[in-house]
């Protein structure tokens, strides 16, 4: 602001009394406070405005930065979900083809007994030692 000293508005109030004189001069002055008092409410609010709208512009960025940072996760979660999609239909076909490689394998039928064979002693050695 204008830097006014204490002689300086002395010397201003004279030189408005000569030129105004005793009778105009109560009024000038309240119109003049009015005047300055408009000029600070002007100013006031612009400043005031320019502080919201500059509040607004942050909010918004922080909005994006939000929204880019949840995009990201998402696209990161849904390639994490493909990945295991994939592992589970490569597990899948794993198990059909050793299903039907399992299916596709020759039959071992189970041998029948043969008499001969089934009726020796088999020799126990635990039996023997004593």
């Amino acid at each position: 602001m204008i830097d006014i000293s204490l002689t300086k508005l002395l010397l201003l109030a004279v030189v408005a009394l000569i030129v105004l004189g005793p009778e105009r001069l109560p009024h000038a002055a309240r119109t003049a406070g009015a005047l300055l008092r408009r000029m600070r409410n002007g100013w006031d609010s612009v400043r005031a405005e320019v502080e919201r709208e500059i509040q607004a512009e942050e909010i918004k960025r922080t909005l994006r930065e939000t929204a880019e940072n949840a995009r990201a996760t998402h696209d990161s979660v849904r390639e994490d979900i493909r990945a295991a999609g994939a592992g589970l239909r490569e597990t899948g076909e794993q198990v059909r083809d050793t299903f039907t490689e399992t299916q596709a394998a020759p039959r071992i039928e189970p041998r029948q007994p043969d008499p001969d064979l089934d009726m020796l002693p088999l020799k126990n050695d635990s039996h023997d030692r004593t």
